[in-house]
């Protein structure tokens, strides 16, 4: 029996003089002059950072590739305290590190930001710095590099008179912008206009906006959030609320994304104009309704609105609308979509649950492309009790309805796919072999999106298709 455990204790003795000689060779230090370290990316490259605001935080891996522990003596920022930049190593704060331990065949955390401080540049400028890394003498450099934009800050304002917002810096609007009663706001081309989690743009009655946008310099409103991850993602900021009697509004080659609405527009003041027309208008990436119109007027041609978890465009308690070479492509694919991509209805409800009917008065959709994922995209919601006028005149459909009534559809196809270039990428261009391809008629609307001159036989939606060479 004594034999028995002798044994036991001495292979437990071995066992663990093996462990304590494992773990020391691994704790070896090696001060070899040629250890180099690697690392996950030469370049850590910021998108435009807005002045005074916060970067993301990016995260760069340092590697020791050798079998044995390195020291790393320094680890520092080369602008040292007064840089924009801040790291973090390992969890721990600062700009100067010393002696930091990679065990072989291991790897560290360095966690980068940027807040860029304003200057007296209105266009767009570099903030570059480095981060140094000394292991055994040996020196080592990853550089950062951030483009500043410097802005206008807008913090739970109202404008009075009548204001104009230029390209010359970024406008960011944090809580709400509100354009006061009889107020105006015109934003002209290449005007970037971001807006914080939560914040809404509105347009109080008798006030007036104005996009002044160009194709080739859109007027931009999205969020503020910049980098990569966020530059698609939707629901983060709220929408722009044209309010009830808010009157001659216009939005000329705008691209909006990324919001939780587009566009919502109450009703109009009796005997008032249009209260919006829209042209060149991109709408994308909307949690709910990228139009939620009611009661309202809509003048539109050549416009947008894709991705959208509600309605493309929802018109409630009717009105009177008009779009002209209209493309609706709803592919939403962040959750499920139980809502059609167009939703005409006459009525609305009131607090007990009554219909409360109002004139559909027109619902014009001229050379226009309603196609998505469901199977109807298109619903007509009526009480016989108010008039309820709609055509589709020259259209491609994704519906189960009959479209064989000429009192509302002429020319219309159903269910053949319009062949968009890339609905992932947002890029609603037509395809050579596309059944939209010169199946319209002269709307009125000379040229496309782009300013390409339509022919006598118009392509449906937005974009004119045309051979590139």
């Amino acid at each position: 029996m004594h034999s028995k455990n002798s044994v036991i204790f001495i292979i437990a003795i071995l066992i663990l003089l093996a462990l304590t000689w494992s773990c020391r060779k691994t704790e070896k230090v090696d001060s070899s002059p040629s250890i180099v370290l690697s690392f996950s990316t030469d370049t850590i490259m910021f998108d435009t950072v807005l002045a005074s605001v916060g970067s993301v935080t990016k995260r760069l891996l340092v590697y020791n590739h050798n079998n044995n522990k390195v020291v790393v003596s320094q680890i520092q920022l080369s602008g040292g305290s007064v840089s924009m930049y801040r790291i973090n190593v390992d969890g721990i704060p600062g700009f100067n590190f010393q002696n930091i331990e990679i065990a072989g065949k291991d790897s560290i955390f360095v966690f980068v930001k940027v807040t860029i401080n304003p200057n007296d540049k209105n266009t767009p400028f570099i903030v570059s710095d480095s981060l140094i890394f000394t292991t055994n003498g040996n020196r080592q450099q990853v550089q950062l590099a951030a483009c500043g934009q410097n802005a206008d800050f807008n913090i739970e304002k109202t404008l009075k008179g009548n204001q104009v917002w230029d390209s010359l810096k970024a406008h960011v609007i944090y809580g709400f912008l509100r354009v006061d009663t009889g107020a105006s706001l015109a934003i002209m081309p290449g005007t970037k206009v971001y807006l914080h989690k939560k914040a809404y743009l509105a347009v109080s009655h008798e006030a007036t906006l104005s996009i002044n946008g160009q194709w080739e310099h859109p007027v931009r409103i999205q969020s503020d959030r910049l980098d990569p991850y966020y530059r698609d993602l939707t629901g983060q900021w709220e929408g722009i609320y044209l309010e009830r009697g808010s009157r001659n509004n216009s939005l000329n080659n705008a691209i909006i994304k990324n919001g939780n609405y587009g566009l919502i527009l109450d009703s109009l003041v009796p005997g008032s104009a249009p209260k919006l027309t829209m042209d060149g208008t991109i709408i994308l990436n909307m949690v709910y309704d990228g139009i939620y119109a009611y009661s309202t007027s809509i003048v539109s041609t050549n416009c947008i609105i894709g991705n959208c978890g509600g309605a493309a465009l929802r018109i409630e308690k009717g009105g009177s609308y008009d779009f002209r070479q209209l493309t609706v492509g709803n592919y939403w694919t962040a959750a499920v979509r139980n809502i059609p991509s167009v939703l005409l209805s006459n009525f609305t409800y009131d607090t007990l649950g009554h219909k409360i009917p109002n004139d559909l008065i027109k619902a014009y959709f001229g050379n226009a492309i309603v196609y998505g994922s469901e199977t109807d995209e298109i619903r007509l919601d009526s009480v016989s009790t108010a008039s309820f006028a709609y055509m589709f005149d020259h259209a491609l459909l994704r519906t189960s309805l009959k479209v064989t009534n000429p009192s509302h559809y002429i020319g219309c196809m159903t269910n053949n796919d319009p062949l968009f270039l890339d609905v992932q990428n947002y890029d609603y261009e037509i395809d050579s072999t596309s059944q939209a391809n010169h199946l319209g008629v002269p709307m009125g609307v000379i040229y496309d999106i782009r300013g390409i001159l339509r022919p006598d036989t118009p392509s449906l939606g937005a974009y004119e298709y045309f051979k590139k060479p």
